[in-house]
């Protein structure tokens, strides 16, 4: 295999700009993964180019090693991998791999169960939503352009894998997406400190569509208006207001329980 030693190499520096900048992620329509767990799980067909260190590839499985090696294999040192890295402790294994491309026909296949985001910030809230979003078997999620990049490297750690597996589109227009779910059956839901009816007295087992908002401000009014109903999660103490992402569990594990007591 190759063996690279310097920052300046170009394949270096392409690694850097994918991680750092969103801009060159949509440019190229490719991102970075990180770590031994994220690069067993990626689908081949997915990876462009790896890099690992001595230490990862001789102690690596022989299907791994493998892998590695058709898919043009790079050779690197420790402190260069740190420098690639997005993380603290890398793990031995960095890869460009190009993103997943999906259709609204994929959220709408089957019955929907969709989650809508609007202007969610935190790395984090999303990737643990698309990783929420597959285990309690949702069909997918729509997000708005405002959304925090769903290929940042934070994001895609926090999704453990999920990004492959979940449809996830960005939509230019969250009100007329909702327009075009209404009008293929799907009833919405926002998430609303103003809900008329607490989550849990709710039907979701038809196509339904969670609408959860931006952790500070919540949903805006134009979209919170757009939604065929408002729902509440009842709180207690003097709380004001849960996490985007644990909402959005609460909501979706809600519609798996009533839609797996049907069958």
């Amino acid at each position: 295999m190759e063996f690279i030693s310097s920052p300046s190499n170009q394949r270096i520096r392409r690694v850097m700009e994918l991680s750092s900048r969103a801009r060159e992620r949509r440019r190229e329509k490719a991102f970075v993964i990180e770590g031994a767990r994220l690069f067993a799980d990626t689908p081949e067909d997915f990876l462009l180019e790896t890099f690992v260190t001595k230490e990862y590839f001789e102690g690596a499985e022989e299907k791994i090693r493998d892998r590695i090696r058709r898919k043009g294999g790079v050779l690197v040192t420790p402190e260069l991998l740190k420098k690639m890295s997005d993380t603290q402790t890398p793990q031995g294994v960095a890869a460009i791999v190009r993103m997943p491309e999906w259709t609204m026909e994929d959220l709408l296949s089957g019955n929907p169960l969709i989650l809508v985001l609007e202007n969610i910030q935190d790395p984090g809230n999303l990737g643990t939503m698309v990783r929420t979003a597959e285990a309690a078997g949702a069909s997918g999620i729509l997000m708005s352009r405002d959304t925090v990049d769903l290929f940042n490297p934070k994001t895609v750690r926090s999704t453990m894998s999920g990004i492959f597996r979940v449809p996830a589109l960005i939509s230019e227009d969250l009100a007329a997406s909702l327009d075009l779910l209404k009008e293929r059956g799907v009833t919405s839901f926002a998430a609303h400190l103003g809900g008329e009816a607490a989550y849990d007295r709710l039907s979701y087992t038809g196509p339904s569509a969670f609408l959860i908002g931006n952790e500070g401000k919540g949903l805006t009014e134009e979209l919170s208006e757009k939604a065929d109903q408002k729902l509440l999660i009842p709180m207690h103490g003097r709380i004001e207001s849960l996490n985007a992402a644990m909402a959005a569990g609460i909501l979706l594990y809600e519609a798996d329980r009533q839609r797996r007591n049907l069958s």
